[in-house]
């Protein structure tokens, strides 16, 4: 069990502080809804974390099962939010650029690995998750 605490700050600005390592980040309402978007928004960061949880699975995948590490992978992630209420999130786009060929592997571990990784398999199902990989060999 990891515990994290917050407090709101006011002007719809909360800060959260992570219990184990003591970081602490802030959050900010968006613009679109009454915020100023100095900060990650509360969904920006569900879409940052499965971003974030993809890779992070992959690396696990790769250095214990393949044999490597995998850094300079990079990432995108695109949130969308619906335009009717209840507003909710309805798709978080993923695309992952990895800087080795796929024959690297052959298997497709890693692809499979990401679209199992924990936050993905926790968000609604109703939330369309599409992730693209782009590999060092492709065009």
């Amino acid at each position: 069990m990891v515990k994290s605490t917050g407090i709101y700050r006011g002007e719809l600005n909360c800060e959260l502080t992570h219990g184990p390592s003591g970081q602490v980040i802030s959050t900010d309402a968006p613009v679109d809804n009454q915020g100023r978007g100095q900060a990650f928004s509360p969904t920006d960061l569900t879409a940052a974390s499965l971003g974030s949880c993809i890779v992070t699975t992959m690396a696990i995948s790769a250095r214990s099962k393949l044999g490597f590490d995998i850094p300079g992978v990079r990432w995108v992630v695109t949130k969308e939010m619906s335009t009717d209420a209840p507003r909710r999130i309805v798709r978080i786009g993923t695309e992952v650029w990895l800087p080795i060929p796929k024959s690297k592997d052959p298997t497709g571990s890693l692809e499979r690995v990401a679209l199992g990784c924990p936050v993905h398999r926790s968000l609604h199902p109703d939330i369309d998750k599409p992730i693209v990989f782009h590999w060092a060999d492709e065009a």
